[in-house]
């Protein structure tokens, strides 16, 4: 039987504006923005709505930002079909804090701390090291894999077939970009971020995070959360934790953890917040695989009339 998985937006996906027309339009989405800025204790509402950009993308907005933004998709999406039914959730990165939200694991006003926290954290890092990130595109695993053994960098994110991201110190980085030129890659670019997201240059962050989910009640999943950092459905409410720890550092296994669900009859996915990054990441992954998505207004009514078909 034909299962339904719902895919959560990470880091990267933020863009000025994001969620201000669901706010406009539904009093209930605009409730959500402003529970947030109390939460919050400053108006992050209004940095996601007209940024400006350098403020959004700092990591301390960017993440919570992103979580407040997929949430509240969500909720409209369960107001607009109100028996929606999901089988499992997954979200990249980031995103995973608000596939456990979602599936009951922490509540929003703790998924919102933590995000905001660990923004924070992982900011510090990038401050205390010189890292960056790059994307190798049409460049099989393996080779890349020999790039990064080279030059002394690490895999980030093997995020579809053809499209992975390395991390490290920016020199190093900047040298596997020659060598997976000089490998085939179609394109190895720098990406504009912060640091060396997913490697041991965020080491620093892991423990100040660790404290923080102590500090918060994380209960058992409702549905299975596919785990960033097994490609497999998270287990205890301990596991969990120790989960979203190591993912500071590992690496995110997307294109695993939607070959997982792929494997088990899901075969429409639905992605929450804002931009389209994991829906062209599955037109790579499986063609066949029916995906939705909700960032704004015109693609909530669209996934809400094609679920209610």
């Amino acid at each position: 039987m034909s299962k339904t998985a719902l895919l959560f937006a990470g880091q990267g996906a933020q863009t000025a504006g994001m969620g201000k027309d669901l706010a406009e339009t539904f009093p209930s989405a605009r409730a959500w923005f402003d529970r947030a800025n109390a939460v919050l204790g400053y108006d992050l509402t209004a940095i996601c709505f007209n940024g400006p950009d350098a403020e959004l993308t700092k990591t301390e907005n960017a993440q919570p930002g992103i979580f407040l933004v997929s949430w509240v998709a969500f909720q409209l999406l369960k107001e607009r079909v109100p028996d929606l039914k999901f089988d499992a959730t997954a979200g990249l990165s980031l995103g995973e804090f608000t596939a456990l939200a979602a599936a009951g694991v922490m509540s929003f006003e703790d998924g919102l701390r933590v995000t905001r926290q660990r923004g924070k954290f992982m900011q510090e890092a990038c401050d205390a090291t010189r890292g960056g990130m790059a994307a190798v595109i049409g460049l099989d695993e393996a080779p890349t894999r020999e790039v990064c053994a080279e030059a002394g960098v690490v895999l980030a994110n093997l995020n579809c077939p053809g499209q992975l991201v390395i991390s490290g110190e920016t020199d190093k980085v900047a040298r596997a970009v020659e060598l997976a030129k000089a490998k085939g890659a179609k394109r190895a670019i720098a990406l504009p971020v912060a640091g060396a997201y997913h490697s041991p240059l965020m080491e620093s962050a892991k423990t100040r995070l660790q404290a923080e989910l102590a500090k918060i009640t994380i209960a058992a999943p409702s549905v299975p959360v596919i785990s960033n950092v097994t490609a497999l459905p998270q287990g205890t409410p301990s596991g969990i934790s120790s989960r979203l720890v190591e993912q500071v550092t590992s690496p995110v296994l997307w294109e695993t953890s939607m070959r997982y669900l792929l494997a088990h009859d899901f075969s429409r996915f639905i992605e929450l917040g804002p931009g389209t990054a994991l829906s062209g990441f599955m037109k790579r992954t499986d063609k066949n695989a029916q995906m939705l998505n909700v960032a704004d207004v015109a693609s909530l009514e669209a996934t809400a009339k094609a679920i209610s078909v």
